[in-house]
């Protein structure tokens, strides 16, 4: 008889400093105690966060390997091998739910194919959470992930998000790299019609989380600083 096939456990990470206790499940915290296989974006994010849910797990028991998008689907098999073998795997990214605008989904791909069970545990989702709070209808959205970087592409992509919006009824979900986020947010209201709505989230969890929708000409009109802190942004054009 064949040894039984380890899981492979999607375990969402905090959104913001210092909030897990809030935000995480005890069925997460659960699952973290017993897991001794980490598959992480970031070996040392990854290990404070687990050390935050002051769960006396002993670092030094546990293994980790990175995953991330650099990882090719070649190397997957290997760090998928102690599932084979009948051990637990946990995926932890760098804020959020894994398999979500994450690299956590090429493993989760390998082990359909690999016949192995895949168990996502619930917790915080800047895009989920953003949607939730945005007033938009949740019947009918897509997520982008990142916009290009070249001014002209980037516009190009907004107009092009907008028409479709309008066309489908559709709410566009998208986000940007922090430090970029000031810059996003200048190109939209530049190419935005003005009636378009947009729903800045930012800091979602955190203690100056803000999520507001308003018309691109009302947010024209309103002073914001997004350098650094992270945002989600959703329009739909009416």
């Amino acid at each position: 008889m064949s040894k039984p096939k380890g899981k492979l456990f999607l375990i969402p990470n905090v959104l913001a400093d210092n909030t897990q206790d809030a935000v995480i499940t005890p069925q997460v915290k659960e699952v973290i105690t017993n897991t001794k296989v980490y598959l992480v974006e970031n070996m040392r994010t990854a290990r404070r966060y687990i050390s935050s849910l002051k769960l006396g797990v002993n670092l030094d028991h546990i293994h980790m390997e990175i995953l991330d998008k650099g990882t090719s689907p070649e190397f997957i098999n290997r760090l998928m091998q102690p599932l084979i073998n009948g051990a637990d795997i946990g995926i932890i990214s760098e804020a959020g739910c894994p398999g979500i605008a994450d690299p956590g989904a090429l493993a989760v791909e390998h082990a359909h194919k690999k016949g192995i069970q895949v168990v996502p545990l619930s917790g915080p989702s800047s895009m989920f959470m953003a949607l939730m709070g945005s007033g938009f209808s949740g019947q009918s959205f897509a997520f982008h992930g990142y916009l290009p970087i070249d001014k002209k592409d980037k516009s190009t992509a907004i107009k092009k998000l907008e028409a479709e919006s309008l066309r489908e009824k559709r709410a566009q979900i998208f986000m940007e790299t922090p430090f970029r986020n000031n810059q996003l947010l200048e190109d939209l209201l530049k190419t935005l019609a003005p009636q378009t709505k947009l729903c800045i989230a930012k800091n979602i969890t955190g203690s100056d989380e803000m999520i507001l929708t308003k018309t691109a000409q009302e947010w024209k009109e309103l002073p914001l600083d997004l350098h650094k802190i992270p945002t989600v942004f959703i329009l739909q054009s009416f």
